[in-house]
């Protein structure tokens, strides 16, 4: 397909212009999509705020995508021109370790949209391997089909956590991974799972998305405020979705013996000090969650099953045009933003 394409391309720290492109030329392996939705990511906007010297701009930012199939190389059998999908944004090497052994998320070579090696997703045309590319049930549009990358995000917090049916857990953070995590939660049978943050709208989200309780941790003790609304007992799982280093030590202190924190949510710096002699008293496991892996096909299948009801996290949605719009709000008003959405095409 020949042509030009617009693109939104970040040029500095909070500055973007739509420019002109051409559209990419597929490879063998590959199919060009037009891309209808993208989700703007925390990721996102943290490229976006950057004030750094270092070699960052342009970038084009963007990795939560859906659209629709326009060509396929000639090696593709399983898509076609007018197939709907989502696209899962890292290729991996497929030849190092990780890669064998599965885990192909922590590949030591990964190409992920809008980073600095690897452009995104916000823009018109995208050729992306086919493979990486997941055909959408008619059930599911293409704003759904978006919302798989961050969906995918707690489905791996949630197994990371060895989430089963009946089990009791905290997700600190409303955020969306926090309420992607309490989706998925939710869709693997956990019945009483309770939601914490600092702003209202957002656990009240938390609470019309199912949650049993929250915890306005400005107002209230996290661990203590759990217990009570839990029938004095600890919980099974605690997932970390805030970085706040004192939500994770509520989680140390609120689960019960031999049970699992998950790690979701990036601290400031990177660091955390915390109670690690209660945590190894207690033989608790702490887990980490990076990005997703082999989760696209059963995301898919709970979003189209009415188990996940991920659209109803989104709180706005920007045209393309108004593109330095969306991001300068999502960036200035977080309380109010849980989840914003361009609509590209």
């Amino acid at each position: 397909m020949q042509g030009k394409m617009k693109v939104a391309l970040t040029t500095g720290t909070r500055t973007m212009e739509i420019q002109e492109m051409d559209i990419p030329q597929i490879k063998a392996n590959e199919v060009l999509v037009k891309i209808e939705y993208v989700g703007i990511c925390g990721s996102d906007l943290h490229f976006y705020e950057m004030e750094t010297t270092r070699p960052v701009y342009p970038i084009i930012l963007g990795h939560e995508s859906a659209g629709v199939v326009v060509e396929v190389g000639s090696e593709v059998t399983h898509l076609k021109p007018g197939d709907q999908v989502a696209l899962e944004p890292g290729r991996t090497c497929g030849v190092c370790e990780y890669c064998r052994a599965g885990v192909y998320n922590l590949c030591v070579d990964v190409h992920f949209f809008a980073t600095t090696k690897t452009p995104g997703v916000f823009k018109e045309y995208v050729a992306h391997e086919a493979a990486l590319c997941f055909k959408l049930p008619p059930n599911v549009s293409t704003l759904e089909g978006a919302l798989v990358e961050p969906l995918a995000v707690g489905f791996h917090a949630a197994f990371q956590g060895g989430a089963t049916l009946g089990q009791s857990a905290v997700v600190s953070g409303a955020g969306c991974i926090g309420l992607v995590s309490l989706l998925a939660l939710k869709t693997l049978g956990c019945s009483r799972i309770y939601v914490s943050d600092v702003v209202p709208k957002r656990l009240e989200k938390a609470l019309a998305l199912g949650a049993a309780g929250v915890v306005n941790v400005a107002e209230k003790d996290l661990a203590q405020t759990v217990m009570d609304l839990n029938m004095g007992q600890g919980v099974d799982l605690f997932i970390e979705a805030s970085g706040v280093e004192s939500a994770a030590a509520s989680g140390i202190e609120v689960l019960k013996k031999n049970r699992t924190l998950v790690f979701v949510g990036n601290p400031r710096g990177g660091m955390m000090n915390l109670p690690i002699g209660r945590a190894a008293s207690k033989e608790l496991t702490m887990k980490g969650v990076f990005r997703y892996r082999h989760l696209y096909p059963l995301t898919i299948d709970m979003i189209s099953e009415g188990k996940a009801d991920v659209k109803s996290i989104v709180t706005d949605i920007f045209d393309f045009k108004d593109i330095q719009e969306a991001m300068e709000k999502s960036s200035a008003n977080k309380a109010e933003i849980v989840k914003a959405v361009v609509k590209i095409a």
